[in-house]
């Protein structure tokens, strides 16, 4: 599959590149970021996928995380793909910034008009990485991802739907209990119908109360003064609970910090980005 490389800027002495192509599960032509560290021109390095929120594209997180440096320091090439496919002409696709362009919640749709074009699931597991490996000097065995928000929700079930897939995963303020707050209600019933037993797949407290892989060591940090957080949006604490229940580990970060879904929330990010890297190099490269 061609790829068209966007933009390309020297950054830690490795790369911080955006490359476009066309995809074939969401049958339009995506971008994606991609930091290729100094290590990468002499050998092949694991991959961090990194997931956006509600409304981000693939600039949001390359241009904003200040995550390079630590990238480049443990030798971890870091993926930044777009949130949603662009400009499919589905009649209502921009009527919302929390449907539609900008919010595929990492899910397969299953309806009308959607199911053509929102496969965000399927591209992020599979399309995307065969991509990655085929065209840049990966270890497609060591692997794992991490998002904010709706992408933290969408690393989340990644993780847990796909058992040994991905060394390590964590969060920033992931909406964790999609199936009971308004965003997932929204989105869910959008792209899957009205059949709530189907949204549950895609819900990380339902399938982590499932979960039987190889341990999965979660980090998610969260901001105490997120409006989102306070109106029942993320319901960290059923995830909480439910991993408590399987014995899965979990650090939670309650942090002194607000954690909003729009470009602030990246001052948040940035904060604590390193301990992030630094969790998955853990595993990356052991």
């Amino acid at each position: 599959m061609a790829l068209k490389q966007v933009s390309s800027n020297k950054c830690f002495e490795g790369f911080q590149k955006v490359f476009e192509h066309d995809s074939a599960e969401l049958k339009c032509k995506m971008k994606f970021g991609i930091y290729l560290p100094p290590k990468a021109e002499t050998g092949k390095c694991p991959v961090l996928y990194w997931l956006s929120g509600l409304t981000c594209t693939e600039q949001n997180f390359i241009t904003k995380a200040g995550f390079q440096q630590a990238a480049a320091e443990h030798g971890l090439i870091v993926v930044a793909p777009d949130t949603s496919p662009r400009g499919c002409n589905i009649d209502g696709e921009d009527e919302s910034w929390d449907f539609g362009t900008g919010a595929g919640f990492y899910v397969d749709a299953t309806e009308d008009p959607w199911k053509t074009n929102y496969r965000m699931y399927s591209y992020i597991k599979d399309e995307l990485p065969k991509l990655i490996n085929a065209n840049f000097p990966t270890d497609p065995e060591r692997m794992s991802i991490f998002g904010h928000s709706m992408g933290g929700h969408g690393a989340l079930i990644l993780a847990l739907k796909n058992p040994g897939k991905y060394k390590s995963v964590s969060a920033f303020a992931p909406i964790c209990n999609p199936i009971q707050c308004q965003w997932g209600k929204k989105a869910f019933g959008g792209y899957l119908g009205p059949e709530t037993r189907k949204w549950e797949a895609y819900d990380a407290t339902q399938l982590v109360k499932s979960y039987s892989g190889p341990r999965l060591d979660i980090l998610i940090d969260q901001g105490k003064d997120d409006q989102f957080l306070s109106a029942g949006q993320l319901l960290p604490d059923n995830f909480i609970a439910a991993c408590t229940e399987q014995k899965i580990p979990v650090v939670f970060r309650l942090q002194q910090a607000s954690c909003f879904c729009s470009p602030r929330c990246y001052f948040f990010i940035a904060t604590f980005i390193n301990d992030h890297i630094k969790h998955h190099a853990k595993y990356l490269n052991a």
